[in-house]
């Protein structure tokens, strides 16, 4: 019997949703969905639902960068994902792992959770900006994160001084059209569009889009294939996940349980 081929790895660093349709749980799901084997790191532990995000426990830092490590130096992903970081020293522990390792990684500024409630202080801002940023890839910010994060500057000057990709999500617009917009660093863009779902099952989409992304890059895929495909598959699992709800608040993506597109 010729032996099973390995699937590509990939690292998602991120708080627990124990609702299951955010943070690592939403990750760990997609890259399932993306045939990826997923490993994961916590951040923090909630106390979340459909409603809303009700407590937080932080990890400590060094307990998360040990956790970080083990994976990269035993699994070896070949693409990583980070999410929830509270605190400054949880973000310059993780920068101090992730330094060198030349991964492509997706940084999820994950600051204010569907329902409103603010995930990171300010500090951490600085030390996300300061630490994490020259490390990635890509950063995928909502809009009212992107209006924090950017300041007002141009997405696309903004991309070019940094040296990275940045993907300006549209999911919080209220156009008929979801366009959301890939800026490369080199000075291209990318739109990609699709008609806006009226739904209340929206939790965890952010998570899901990056950790979908991650699983692509992960598998070897480019960048300017990875956003794109992973959009449209997102898009395609929002449609999916319509018709009913499971919770009462904004309800998950069902990740793959109901039939949509093909990751």
């Amino acid at each position: 019997m010729s032996p099973v081929p390995l699937p590509a790895a990939a690292l998602t660093i991120a708080g627990s949703d124990p609702s299951g349709g955010a943070g690592i749980q939403a990750d760990l799901k997609t890259f399932l969905c993306h045939g990826v084997y997923g490993c994961a790191a916590l951040t923090a532990l909630t106390v979340q639902d459909t409603t809303g995000v009700h407590g937080v426990q932080l990890v400590p830092p060094a307990f998360v960068a040990d956790q970080a490590r083990a994976v990269l130096d035993d699994i070896r992903p070949q693409a990583v994902k980070i999410g929830m970081i509270a605190t400054a020293p949880i973000a310059r522990a993780v920068a101090g792992v992730l330094a060198g390792r030349g991964l492509p990684l997706v940084l999820d500024p994950v600051m204010i959770s569907t329902s409103g409630h603010r995930l990171i202080d300010e500090e951490a801002e600085g030390a996300l900006l300061d630490t994490l940023l020259p490390l990635s890839t890509l950063l995928t910010p909502n809009r009212p994160e992107a209006a924090r994060l950017l300041g007002g500057a141009d997405p696309a000057a903004w991309a070019e001084a940094r040296g990275l990709a940045l993907l300006l999500k549209d999911g919080h617009g209220e156009d008929n059209v979801v366009t959301d917009i890939l800026y490369l660093p080199g000075g291209g863009r990318i739109e990609m569009r699709h008609p806006r779902l009226r739904t209340r099952n929206t939790h965890g989409t952010g998570c899901t889009l990056a950790a979908a992304i991650t699983a692509r890059l992960a598998r070897g895929e480019a960048l300017e294939e990875a956003v794109p495909g992973a959009v449209a598959w997102l898009a395609d699992q929002l449609v999916v996940a319509a018709p009913g709800s499971l919770g009462q608040g904004h309800g998950p993506l069902l990740h793959g349980l109901a039939r949509g597109r093909e990751a």
